[in-house]
């Protein structure tokens, strides 16, 4: 069977906004990370796994400061603890924001003794998940969550999805959009047979302006007027770049082959940041709650965090059928 557990309005403070190249959010990988913590801590005591895991986020604040209105941002930082010098050490710069989010967690297995018991499990999960990091940052506070059953039709599906999302907003729900990325580098190459992902990735994350000559009727020379003007991205829709797991750089070493590493009992592979591309998207705009989680996927050296449900442009419709 399987059950929707909804924690409402979790508030983290100083979690990680720097991911790879990315920045404003932690990846996708950190909330898989915290939901795979939770599940290893109720797998024995009550035979359920959390599998997946989905994101709406509701307020956030990068620690960040600027000294006038036209320099650039720095990220407010701190050099503590000291060194046994009393001296400040050398760090490397590390993003921090405050956020609040709504997670959504697939789980699997069967809740013994029906309300009571699902009442009891998430008194449990209440007192446990505050004890979890979340993107390397401190829970604070978080609603009593919910666990739900997930329906098996399409039309009571559809009608949990609505009044979920209705009590998601106000937010922004995480999307994977790389079937974007993937048409735009093909279309790339149909134009540039050498294009990389990179460049079509780059498309989606650049802020690229152009300029057009103001006078058309003669040729464009160095110093002529021109009007500037932002290029629009390859899609539409609040498009942002995404770090969405790792790629294996190299083979697998035996367990202790390699030295330093963080568990010496189990083979060890370097890998890099691999990246995609996501949307927020207004949760009023999800027909189906399954196509909002998040899950791990494995195949040929790369580990990626994926949604398994394809997204599908929805019809705005009325709620208040759906509200209580």
């Amino acid at each position: 069977m399987s059950y929707l557990i909804v924690i409402p309005r979790v508030q983290v403070e100083n979690a990680n906004a720097i991911s790879g190249l990315t920045y404003g959010f932690p990846a996708i990988s950190h909330f898989l990370g915290f939901t795979h913590a939770l599940s290893r801590r109720v797998e024995q005591s009550h035979q359920l796994t959390f599998t997946g895991c989905g994101v709406v986020c509701h307020q956030q604040q990068v620690l960040a400061y600027r000294g006038s209105q036209w320099s650039d941002y720095s990220f407010a930082l701190t050099r503590n603890p000291l060194t046994k010098e009393a001296k400040t050490a050398s760090f490397n710069e590390e993003g921090r924001m405050h956020m609040t989010v709504t997670l959504f967690i697939e789980c699997t297995g069967v809740i013994a003794n029906g309300d009571e018991g699902a009442r009891a499990f998430a008194a449990e999960l209440q007192a446990l998940y505050p004890t979890q990091r979340l993107a390397g940052g401190t829970i604070v506070s978080a609603q009593l969550p919910r666990i739900l059953a997930i329906p098996e039709d399409d039309e009571k599906l559809l009608s949990f999805t609505r009044q979920e999302m209705y009590r998601a907003l106000p937010g922004f729900a995480l999307i994977d959009r790389s079937d974007y990325l993937a048409a735009h580098w093909q279309q790339r190459q149909q134009q540039d047979p050498d294009a990389e992902m990179l460049d079509a990735w780059l498309d989606f994350s650049l802020i690229k302006t152009r300029a057009t000559a103001n006078d058309e009727n003669k040729p464009p020379q160095p110093g002529d007027a021109a009007t500037w003007s932002l290029e629009a991205k390859p899609q539409q829709g609040y498009l942002v770049p995404l770090m969405t797991g790792y790629s294996a750089i190299s083979a697998a070493y035996p367990a202790g082959a390699v030295d330093k590493t963080r568990d010496p009992t189990l083979p060890f592979c370097f890998v890099e940041a691999a990246y995609s591309v996501g949307e927020w998207r207004s949760p009023h705009r999800i027909k189906d709650i399954r196509q909002l989680l998040w899950h791990y996927q494995y195949q040929d050296g790369h580990y990626l965090c994926r949604q398994a449900e394809k997204i599908e442009e929805t019809e705005e419709f009325d709620p208040a059928p759906y509200l209580d």
